[in-house]
């Protein structure tokens, strides 16, 4: 995938990204002609999180383009001590103007969702419309935000001594699939962790543990709520989508978030998917991918191209490679 240079208030950053168009996986631009899809991953695992939407023929009529974000995957790099939500939505529109994309309708998971959230009340002209699974959109649980200290404790605790405690940093890997899949066993979840291991430990590795902390526990749990104020400058529509099997975030916590875009004027929304867990876009992508087409056709004018008979994930390879049998039902 390419390569494009950024710089920013928290520092100059290389991102690695890709461009998937209806007639490529790996384009060198965006079709100027179609809306644009813009991916925003998850904490821990970059753009690999997003196969089962690149790879999905009738999603793949529109431009998509996704990165690994700051500190993650190959695009790495450090991040300031403070470096909080407002950071990482500067960061993203700072991407944006690089490839000189257009706004864009938004597709965020978890982590994503919060930088989703800032870019969509600090630059609103940059955002069609955001899709958010598994919103965090409140603050942290204080149950939720000792689980990802303890996570971060594990993996620390790896790099105490000059040889690498492989013990401790899979303590930390499960920990982290705990929250994100339940710790269910899959193909797709092992091809995902033989991905995104070997980055984690150059990323967030050695002398860069503060990075690692910044990053997988202060800029999820020290964020606060947004007040209404704030959620009142969003001016595009707004899709939640909560993941009944989601052992971290009750339905409550998203119905309380819906409840505070609604107040403050935003044209909002609530789906759930029974049986997701966290990352419920991978598990359950024949029940999410519909609910994203729907919405985003919902506020797309023009032709939209019909759907190939094949498409092409630019990241099916490298999972395949990794262990995953491309078996959708082993993923269910």
């Amino acid at each position: 995938m390419p390569f494009v240079k950024v710089k920013s208030n928290s520092g100059g950053l290389t991102y690695n990204y890709t461009i998937s168009t209806p007639t490529s996986s790996n384009a060198k631009s965006i079709d100027p002609t179609l809306p644009t899809v813009l991916f925003l991953h998850p904490v821990y695992i970059g753009v690999d999180i997003f196969q089962m939407q690149f790879g999905d023929r009738a999603l793949r009529r529109f431009n998509f383009v996704t990165m690994d974000m700051r500190g993650h995957g190959e695009t790495g790099g450090n991040a300031p001590k403070d470096y909080d939500q407002d950071d990482a939505a500067a960061d993203i529109v700072k991407f944006m103007e690089a490839l000189q994309l257009p706004p864009c309708h938004i597709f965020a998971l978890s982590m994503g969702t919060i930088i989703a959230l800032q870019v969509a009340i600090s630059y609103p002209q940059k955002v069609l419309s955001l899709f958010l699974v598994s919103v965090l959109g409140l603050e942290e649980p204080e149950d939720v935000a000792q689980g990802r200290q303890e996570i971060a404790d594990c993996w620390i605790e790896g790099f105490k001594s000059s040889t690498v405690d492989e013990a401790a940093l899979y303590d930390a890997v499960y920990g982290a699939l705990q929250l994100g899949f339940n710790s269910e066993q899959s193909s797709m979840v092992t091809a995902l962790v033989k991905r995104t291991l070997p980055q984690a430990m150059t990323n967030w590795g050695g002398k860069r543990l503060d990075v690692y902390n910044t990053l997988t526990v202060n800029f999820l749990t020290e964020r606060k709520t947004h007040s209404p104020g704030d959620l009142s400058k969003i001016i595009a529509p707004v899709k939640l989508v909560h993941c009944m099997a989601d052992i971290a975030y009750p339905l409550e916590y998203s119905e309380e978030f819906l409840k505070n875009l609604q107040d403050a004027g935003v044209k909002a929304s609530l789906d759930k998917v029974e049986g997701a867990c966290h990352f419920g876009c991978v598990t359950h992508s024949e029940q999410v991918n519909p609910l994203f087409l729907g919405f985003v056709l919902e506020y797309t004018t023009g032709p939209i191209p019909p759907m190939s008979s094949s498409v092409s994930s630019p990241f099916e390879a490298g999972l395949i490679k990794a262990g995953w049998t491309n078996d959708d039902s082993d993923d269910e």
